[in-house]
């Protein structure tokens, strides 16, 4: 339970925005320009479902427009509140300019439980919602790109997109006003695995630091690591999956709703996401392990990783002292309240921050931006002839081991992959890749650069800020 004099979520973000500018040569003029949002639309709406008319409540914030258009999704949960939303717009500025996408800072929402309604009443809901932002333009492809968050996705997206080309039937670049859209709408590949592979390259950029390691009080590699994964939504499931079969971690503990599913030798995370759509999102009944009701407690398991990939403020200030695990990896916005933010400072335990650790999502975001925009899918042009050059390398040392009598072969499965060129999903995850490297020697460096900069969320704060206020200089102000 949150503690009465704990911060809000926005209160969290402002101290911790607070505490980089401290350590950083801001004008108070600038420093108020970055900290303030912008502007945020509230909009109430009817729609006419089972015979009346419903009304609901419905947000988009703009935090920083020093960069456009500006970029954030979209949220439907009955939790959506102004508050909310701008915390988390403000949040999306920062991140943006930390992995270095050209977008300034959004975020959305609609107060609602879409399970409490059918796939066509949903359709009418999210229609006139975005019939109400389109007319304003905040969903816009030069202005404002939403994309997926908490209870939307694909399917979403592709029906914001097509009500904005049916008000906008000449605009071009129509299908570029969101983000996160099926493949066959202008969609990118890897786009829906975005957020949970981008927590598994941020993991293995902080493993290829020793010093970093050491700080944590791990041992050097991501193999045989104990991780407990909060939350199997989109972003915890991807992350617990890739970590699991492509790093070797043991995933001993899965935290839902209802409970946790606890197993010291590892959990098979295909398998209990199968079993959650199977069962309405419960992990009830899960065969072979025993599901511990008290899913909080499991926050606390002694572990190597917690990844909590849920909601706002699960770790806080009544739990953060008996949070044993020594690397904390934000795949959630803002699951680590301020209070408990300095507590787990105080005891050394190293947190990789929700600004950088879930970017993957909004960085992928800005490759399908610019796909929509360009009109060509990524590898198009280039594929074959990057196979043809592979091919004549190939074909000349093979020559040149039957002219010289080498009597050496190259294997076929090496030739199968070397003559295989770059398709737009491997290109998509090469680019997360070396932007989610960049970014975080971005704020390493600040990091391991000055005595007065103890974590990694304050050096990630003071890079993104300095980056946003050097454009706002570069505006004239």
């Amino acid at each position: 339970m949150l503690a009465t004099n704990e911060p809000s979520f926005r209160e969290s973000v402002d101290l911790m925005f607070n505490r980089a500018v401290r350590l950083m040569d801001l004008s108070p003029g600038l420093e108020q320009k970055i900290r303030v949002c912008n502007s945020t639309y509230t909009v109430r709406f009817g729609v006419r479902l089972r015979g009346k008319i419903e009304t609901f409540t419905g947000y988009r914030s703009v935090h920083s427009e020093h960069m456009e258009p500006v970029k954030g999704g979209i949220r439907y949960a009955m939790s959506v509140n102004q508050d909310e939303v701008e915390a988390l717009a403000a949040l999306m500025t920062y991140k943006c300019a930390l992995v270095e996408a050209p977008f300034g800072g959004s975020k959305g929402g609609l107060c609602i439980d879409p399970r409490a309604w059918d796939t066509h009443e949903l359709e009418q809901i999210t229609r006139r919602f975005a019939y109400e932002l389109i007319k304003r333009d905040l969903i816009h492809p030069a202005q404002n790109v939403p994309a997926p968050d908490m209870g939307t996705g694909e399917r979403e997206m592709a029906w914001i997109a097509d009500q904005y080309a049916r008000m906008h039937t000449t605009d071009i670049n129509a299908w570029a006003c969101v983000t996160g859209k099926p493949t066959h709408m202008g969609g990118m590949k890897g786009r829906v695995e975005a957020t949970g592979r981008g927590v598994q390259y941020a993991l293995r950029e902080f493993f290829r630091h020793p010093e970093d390691v050491a700080a944590a009080h791990l041992t050097p590699g991501l193999a045989g690591k104990r991780v407990v994964v909060q939350g199997l939504g989109n972003v915890g499931y991807h992350a617990a999956k890739l970590l699991s079969e492509e790093d070797d971690c043991r995933i001993i503990a899965i935290i839902e709703r209802d409970g946790a599913l606890v197993d010291e030798n590892g959990l098979d995370v295909q398998a209990v996401r199968d079993w959650m759509s199977q069962h309405e999102g419960s992990l009830a009944g899960y065969p072979g392990t025993g599901l511990t009701p008290d899913g909080a407690a499991a926050l606390e398991l002694d572990c190597d990783i917690l990844i909590p990939a849920a909601m706002e403020g699960v770790i806080h200030q009544g739990n953060a002292a008996r949070i044993k695990a020594p690397l904390i990896v934000e795949a959630a916005n803002g699951p680590i309240t301020f209070g408990a933010d300095e507590i787990l400072r105080q005891r050394g335990t190293v947190i990789i921050p929700d600004m950088y650790a879930n970017a993957g999502g909004v960085t992928v975001s800005y490759f399908e931006w610019v796909k929509n925009l360009s009109h060509i899918r990524f590898g198009r042009m280039q594929r074959r002839a990057e196979e043809a050059r592979s091919r004549l390398l190939v074909e000349e040392l093979e020559r040149l081991s039957s002219d010289k009598g080498l009597g050496w072969t190259l294997a076929e499965d090496f030739k199968d992959r070397f003559l295989q060129g770059s398709d737009e999903l491997e290109l998509v995850r090469s680019g997360l890749d070396d932007t989610m490297r960049t970014a975080y020697q971005s704020m390493r460096e600040v990091w391991r650069s000055r005595d007065d900069v103890e974590d990694l969320r304050t050096a990630a704060y003071i890079v993104a800020i300095d980056r946003v206020a050097k454009s706002y200089r570069s505006k004239g102000l």
